[in-house]
């Protein structure tokens, strides 16, 4: 099921108010970890699958990028980057992540930040992200993480005097369709085992090089003290694959 919850207004705009949507990759909490994943991009063709405001895209032709490709469903969120964009590099293309035309070769480098886990099919994706890697190109991603996305809640279990008292985990190994809450409407989301990431990259020829579930570091704290409660459970995964040359 495609579900394009973004071009909703209502919806467009509680996004809107959140602080990574106002602050862009700072305001992001995982930002730092992700940045360390990514490769080299000086030189590089690189396609943002989900790119949303675009940020991803400015940082990879501030980092010297030759040309970036911007994909996303959400005509909302493609206006307002292009109204932040201001280089004849940069594209921003309207299309579900699995409609886009993965033309063979035609990237170096493909990033992926919190939107696979509304792709109902992610080995069909790994395939043709693959196809269209160049060889030794990277694949890097963010999802999820999986004890995040199991119980369609996405709440603590609470206590008499509404404190948190743990983190329900249930219906792990069901992958599939959850229909959960985020920003005051339902969403429909997609929920896979760690191995239901993983498999599907290796099936599809990548080399997993590096994963992280994000602990947060007295760093990460200090910049971001709403994380406090991501010390006692992952909300996000994150991967970085590589395509083999002699693949």
């Amino acid at each position: 099921m495609k579900e394009n919850k973004y071009d909703d207004r209502g919806f467009f705009e509680n996004y809107s108010r959140m602080p990574r949507s106002i602050g862009g990759l700072e305001a992001a909490g995982e930002w730092t970890e992700l940045r360390s994943m990514l490769p080299e991009l000086a030189g590089k063709r690189v396609l943002d699958l989900g790119c949303g405001y675009g940020w991803h895209c400015r940082y990879a032709r501030e980092q010297g990028a030759r040309s970036v490709i911007g994909v996303d469903l959400s005509e909302k969120m493609l206006a307002r980057a292009r109204e932040m964009t201001a280089d004849p590099a940069i594209s921003y293309v309207r299309s579900g992540i699995e409609d886009f035309e993965f033309t063979e070769g035609a990237f170096d480098v493909v990033l992926s930040s919190l939107a696979l886990h509304y792709v109902a099919e992610f080995g069909g994706i790994c395939r043709d992200v693959h196809r269209s890697l160049s060889a030794g190109g990277a694949f890097v991603f963010t999802v999820e993480h999986p004890a995040y996305t199991a119980v369609e809640a996405q709440d603590w279990h609470y206590g008499p005097e509404g404190e948190k008292l743990h983190w329900p985990l249930d219906r792990y190994h069901e992958e599939g369709q959850r229909l959960t809450r985020f920003l005051g409407h339902d969403v429909v989301k997609y929920h896979r085992t760690v191995a239901g990431y993983l498999n599907p990259l290796i099936e599809a020829g990548f080399r997993v090089d590096r994963l992280s579930e994000l602990k947060p570091t007295p760093d990460l704290l200090a910049q971001h003290p709403a994380w406090a409660d991501e010390v006692r459970r992952p909300m996000f995964l994150l991967v970085a694959a590589t395509a083999p040359s002699d693949a």
